[in-house]
C-alpha cells in the first residue's frame, strides 16, 4: 500500500512539474479551441518594462507560449509550448502588451477556449525586419546594438515568425496578427503599405483567409503624454484604408517610461487589455470597464 502511494505521489509530482515546463503534445489534428495569435514589433512588442512580481502570478492555465527561440536560462526550447509566465518573447525581454492581452482574452472567452501566443519582436527594428523579400537582408545588415536582438532569429524576423508559426498550426487555429511598430519608420508615408505587405505574405504562406485574420495595430506613445514619436499615430490611423480588416488600438491616456518612446509597466499592461478588448468586440464580446 505504500508503495502505491508512493508511486502515485511521484506521478502527480512530475505531471506537476511538466506543466510548468513544456506542454509539447501533439494531437491528432489541431484543436479549433486552441486560438493562436501572432506578436511582432520592436521594442514596445518585445518588452521594455521591468517584469513585477504580480505579472508573474495568477496565470491560467489556458494561456500559453510558443517559444520562437531556445532560451537555456528560462528552460524554453524553440518551437514548444510553456505557460504563458514573462518574458514571452526573448530571455531578457520585458513586460509586453500581449501579457495582459491573453489574461484578457481567457478571462471572457469560454473556458473551452485556450490562447496561445508568437512573439517575434526587435528593439529598434524597422517594419523592413518583416517584409519578407527584405527581412534577410535587413538582419544581416543590422547596426552592431540590434545584432544580439536579431541574431536568436537567425537574422530573418520574417522567417522564425512563419516557421514557428506553421508549428504552431499543428495544435491550434490562428486567430490574428498583433503588431505594435512604427518607431522606427517614423514620419514615413508609406508605412501602411509595407504593412499590407506583410500581412498579406503571412496570410499566403500561412495558407490563411483574410477574411477571418484580423491585424491589430497599436498606436506609439501618445501625444497627450508628450509620445516623441507621436506623430506617427496620424500615419498609423491611415492603416485601415490600406489593410482591409485591420485595426488600430489607441494609446491616448496610456502612461509611458521617462523616455517618452516606451510604455511604463501600467502602460502595458493597459495596451494588452486594448488589443483584448478590440479581439473579443469583433467576437460579439463586450469588456466591461
Amino acid at each position: 500500500m505504500i508503495k502505491k502511494i508512493f508511486i502515485a505521489v511521484a506521478v502527480i509530482a512530475t505531471v506537476a512539474c511538466g506543466s510548468q515546463n513544456s506542454l509539447q503534445s501533439k494531437p491528432g489534428k489541431p484543436d479549433k479551441n486552441f486560438y493562436i495569435y501572432l506578436a511582432f514589433g520592436q521594442s514596445n512588442m518585445e518588452g521594455a518594462a521591468r517584469i513585477e512580481d504580480k505579472d508573474r502570478e495568477g496565470i491560467s492555465d489556458r494561456w500559453l507560449m510558443m517559444a520562437a527561440v531556445d532560451d537555456t536560462r528560462l528552460g524554453r526550447t524553440r518551437g514548444e509550448w510553456y505557460p504563458a509566465v514573462p518574458p514571452l518573447c526573448r530571455e531578457n525581454t520585458g513586460l509586453t502588451p500581449v501579457d495582459y492581452f491573453g489574461r484578457t482574452m481567457v478571462e471572457y472567452l469560454p473556458k473551452k477556449v485556450r490562447v496561445g501566443i508568437i512573439n517575434v519582436s526587435v528593439g529598434g527594428c524597422k517594419i523592413e525586419a518583416f517584409m519578407k523579400d527584405r527581412a534577410q537582408e535587413y538582419g544581416d545588415n543590422a547596426a552592431g546594438w540590434m545584432k544580439p536582438w536579431i541574431a536568436p532569429y537567425d537574422n530573418n524576423c520574417y522567417q522564425r515568425l512563419l516557421e514557428t508559426a506553421k508549428e504552431a498550426q499543428k495544435y491550434g487555429v490562428i486567430k490574428g496578427f498583433l503588431m505594435h511598430q512604427g518607431e522606427s519608420n517614423i514620419n514615413e508615408q508609406d508605412w501602411p503599405e509595407k504593412v499590407k505587405y506583410v500581412y498579406e505574405t503571412l496570410i499566403e504562406d500561412l495558407g490563411l483567409n483574410a477574411k477571418d485574420i484580423p491585424l491589430l495595430a497599436g498606436e506609439v506613445v501618445n501625444a497627450d503624454v508628450n509620445g516623441r514619436s507621436a506623430s506617427m499615430n496620424e500615419i498609423i490611423a491611415r492603416l485601415p484604408e490600406t489593410l482591409p480588416n485591420s485595426y488600430v488600438i489607441s494609446s491616448k491616456g496610456v502612461t509611458c517610461a521617462p523616455d517618452h518612446l516606451h510604455f511604463d509597466a501600467a502602460g502595458y499592461r493597459e495596451m494588452g487589455r486594448r488589443y483584448a478588448t478590440q479581439i473579443l468586440s469583433l467576437m460579439g464580446i463586450e469588456v466591461k470597464e
